[in-house]
């Protein structure tokens, strides 16, 4: 067997999978993520299934969320055997007839995905006994997989604070630059580790016209205003910027749908009460398109807006 110990989570992952497919056969072996309500396909060492990185299914339809319950062993030679794993929904989208899965867990004991396998053919019943093998190696994947993503937090932080210098000297949040660089970097991190996250633009619906009529050091007064109400509705691990001109960018790191209506919720309280007039748009990351697609689907949500009003 591989020491893992020399691996991050990426490469320990193909590592696993190459292993597990020479010892058992099986034409699928997998590394997923649970995020919400999808099922993602982090890794795979595919021989027949045609499943790739990137792969999206639903978590409620998999063999794998009946293991989590405790529905169905972790190891099944004849799935067909197994009342839960028999009539599972991914049965009818993919051609299962033997299973194993093993949970990956996250440093607090959650679950974050899991390392799992199935073949078109029924296997012999004496795999059950190499369970504890395949356990081991789980619980190996778990390990790195949480030193790692410590490491990423840490990274992220240090990410920011090495960007601090690529600020809007009007309101104090990153510039463009430093959005386009952070943005590249979180893209990394949601692929690897299949983290979701949000972007939500942000337009001043009225700076033109306060610069004619106010003057520009009111105009100025009103993009501080809004660059607070929006530092205000971010996170702590979150990415403001000041994109340009009267248009804002946040960034919402391991973000999902009901989190991403929440910010925009909290970002509106906040522009309002602030006295802003603003117009917003607002994308969650799809696991295929990527966080550049979010931006172009939040950028237009938001015109949209400002169009309608």
């Amino acid at each position: 067997m591989v020491n893992l110990s020399v691996y991050d989570f990426a490469s320990a992952g193909r590592e696993v999978l190459a292993f597990l497919h020479q010892r058992f056969g099986f034409g699928l072996w997998m590394v997923t993520r649970k995020e919400g309500e999808d099922w993602i396909v982090l890794q795979s060492e595919d021989h027949g299934y045609n499943v790739t990185r990137g792969t999206v299914f639903r978590w409620a339809d998999s063999f794998c969320s009946e293991m989590v319950k405790g529905n169905g062993p972790r190891v099944a030679p004849d799935s067909d055997a197994v009342p839960a794993y028999a009539v599972a929904p991914i049965g009818r989208q993919v051609d299962i007839k033997a299973y194993v899965g093993v949970p990956l867990l996250k440093a607090n004991g959650d679950l974050f995905g899991t390392l799992c396998a199935i073949d078109p053919a029924r296997q012999p019943a004496a795999i059950v006994g190499e369970q504890g093998l395949i356990e081991l190696l789980a619980a190996l994947l778990s390990s790195i997989l949480q030193s790692d993503l410590r490491a990423s937090d840490e990274l992220r932080r240090a990410e920011q604070y090495e960007v601090e210098a690529q600020t809007d000297p009007m309101t104090s949040l990153y510039n463009r630059r430093a959005w386009d660089r952070m943005l590249a970097k979180e893209e990394e991190r949601c692929a690897r580790y299949g983290h979701q996250a949000a972007v939500l633009m942000v337009d001043i619906d009225e700076l033109k016209c306060v610069n004619d009529t106010l003057g520009h050091a009111a105009g100025d007064a009103l993009l501080v205003r809004a660059a607070d109400a929006l530092r205000s509705a971010a996170r702590g691990m979150d990415l403001v910027a000041r994109l340009g001109g009267d248009e804002f960018g946040l960034l919402a790191v391991e973000c999902d749908q009901l989190g991403a209506e929440a910010l925009l919720a909290r970002a509106r309280a906040a522009f309002l009460e602030l006295r802003v007039k603003a117009s917003f748009g607002i994308a969650v990351r799809g696991h295929a398109e990527g966080l550049a697609e979010a931006c172009i689907r939040a950028d237009q949500r938001m015109y949209q807006e400002k169009r309608a009003r």
